[in-house]
Formats: C-alpha cells, sequence, structure tokens
C-alpha cells in the first residue's frame, strides 16, 4: 500500500469563540495534527487557551508566513473571522462546525478523526470564494467582506435615499431601509432572510438587494462579480446612515458620501472533505425536502 504524502505541515488553529466545546476540540484536532507529525500554532491575541497541551503561540504576521492551513473551529461567523485575517493573506480555510447553521464550517465534531486525516494527507475539495472590497469617498482605505456589504439607515423601522450606478451607469434611485450587496457565499447569509437568491459558489455574480424598498417594483439585481458598484447617500436621517461589512465592520456615513464596492482581487481557498456537496449542504440546512420520503 503506497504511503499517502502529509500536505499540509504547519497547521494554525483559530476560533473566535470561547468555551469548552472549543477547547475539547482544539485539544482533540492538535492530538490528531501531532500525531501525523504536523506543526500546529495559533494566534497569541485570540481567545484559545486552557489546552492540554502546550501549543506554539505566535503572532499573526508568523502563522500568515509560516503556516499551510488554517482550521477555524466554531461557526460560520469564526470562519468569516479567520478569512479576513488569514483567508484574504493567501491562506486556506477548514472549517469545524460547532455552530447552529454551518454553510462553510462543514465538519461536525463526530467525523472530525476520519475527515480531518484524508485531508491533510491530500484527499479534499477546494473551491475559491472572492471577496468584496468596499471604500467611502474614494478613500485609499479598504474595507473587507466576505458575505456582503451593507448600507443602511442604522434605525429600525426608517428610511433614507441613495442612487446606485453600476459601471458608472445610472441605474435607479431608490428609498428604503438599505441595500444588501452580497458575495454567492453571502446569499445563503443575511440575504436569505431578506427573500434574496440562493446562488450557487461557482456562478460569479453579485447580488444587490434592496431591503424594504418604498416600492413595488424593487427587486433584487443580480450582476457580473466585475461590476463596479456606486452607492451615493442622497438623504440620510439624522446622518445615521452606516455601511456594514460582514455585520462586524461598521462606517457611519452622510448624505453625499460615495460608496464604491468591487471584488477583490485575493480570493479564499475554502477547504471541504472530499465528499462535500453544496446542493446536499442546503437541503440539509435549510430544510429542502422536510416532509417528503427522499426514498425511491
Amino acid at each position: 500500500m503506497v504511503k499517502k504524502k502529509i500536505i499540509f505541515r504547519n497547521v494554525g488553529l483559530y476560533s473566535s469563540l470561547k468555551n469548552k466545546d472549543i477547547t475539547k476540540i482544539a485539544n482533540h484536532i492538535y492530538e490528531i495534527l501531532n500525531n501525523l507529525g504536523v506543526n500546529v500554532y495559533i494566534p497569541n491575541n485570540l481567545k484559545l487557551k486552557n489546552l492540554e497541551k502546550e501549543i506554539k503561540s505566535v503572532s499573526t504576521t508568523k502563522i500568515i508566513n509560516s503556516c499551510d492551513l488554517i482550521i477555524a473551529i466554531g461557526g460560520d461567523g469564526t470562519l468569516i473571522s479567520s478569512a479576513r485575517s488569514f483567508g484574504y493573506k493567501g491562506l486556506p480555510i477548514l472549517g469545524v462546525n460547532l455552530g447552529s447553521l454551518g454553510f462553510l464550517t462543514d465538519i461536525p465534531p463526530e467525523n472530525l478523526t476520519t475527515s480531518l486525516i484524508e485531508i491533510i494527507k491530500g484527499e479534499f475539495s477546494e473551491d475559491q470564494r472572492f471577496f468584496l472590497e468596499s471604500s467611502v469617498n474614494k478613500s485609499k482605505k479598504k474595507y473587507i467582506a466576505l458575505n456582503e456589504v451593507v448600507i443602511h439607515s442604522g434605525q429600525i423601522a426608517q428610511m433614507f435615499e441613495y442612487e446606485l450606478f453600476l459601471n458608472d451607469v445610472f441605474v435607479y434611485r431608490q428609498k428604503a431601509d438599505g441595500i444588501i450587496v452580497s458575495t454567492p457565499t453571502g446569499s445563503t447569509a443575511y440575504s436569505l432572510s431578506g427573500n434574496g437568491p440562493i446562488i450557487h459558489p461557482d456562478v460569479e455574480t453579485i447580488n444587490l438587494l434592496p431591503m424594504f424598498p418604498h416600492s413595488l417594483n424593487a427587486r433584487p439585481l443580480i450582476v457580473n462579480r466585475d461590476s463596479e458598484i456606486k452607492i451615493i447617500v442622497k438623504s440620510s436621517n439624522k446622518n445615521n446612515t452606516k455601511l456594514s461589512m460582514d455585520s462586524h465592520n461598521s462606517v457611519n456615513l452622510k448624505q453625499g458620501d460615495e460608496i464604491k464596492i468591487n471584488k477583490s482581487s485575493p480570493a479564499l481557498r475554502l477547504i471541504h472533505p472530499k465528499e462535500h456537496n453544496f446542493y446536499e449542504t442546503s437541503r440539509n440546512k435549510l430544510g429542502w425536502s422536510l416532509g417528503l420520503s427522499t426514498t425511491k
């Protein structure tokens, strides 16, 4: 029997959470990787502490320069956080799911040992997800999002007015609570709750979804991922309008501000078990076929 070669020799463990389950899983992962002869690191600014074994705690820069893979332990929020810190820098990300949904973190704890050994030895599938970059008033400062960029009024049941341009062509002027600009990855996140379309990760598009628009004709608009998106705030209620990236970073906006959104050059390499299937994940996570027999 041919012995399979170890593909990932240096692995970083990441979690934005702190609880006993995370620590337990981190210890389990360490034991698996250590038995395979893999070096394991954790970022020194994270909450991943109280491990049974002493794992090298290093800077984020050291992990970016040294590791071949990041394992994110938690839910999709944890994976998105690791994607912004490490995936944007070129490191592939693997998710271990301890969250409630887990579209991106697709290894459950009960399959951890088998799946992880196979992946470390090269038995995995991979897909690339693009990020969105946004800037305000032509600033050089870029804000990164994997799921979505949202411009919203900042208050419940308050609308503001904005204009949308695509590739410098005027599209419409809209009054709404906001607008969600999402990637295919984000189509199963916030956009989904707004009744936006589910988009397969391989489809190279950006979805623009008005939030509670003051119009019966407003619908989601799907455009090419290379489109240059410009949104101008025309009226803002008490200047509470905000720009939000993946529900994390938030920037205050005012009347007249111009927001530019486009696909970033760096892409996320997302690692999955070899048997991963987007439709099976959607069926299980979203309850497709509930109440129907799947047997022939």
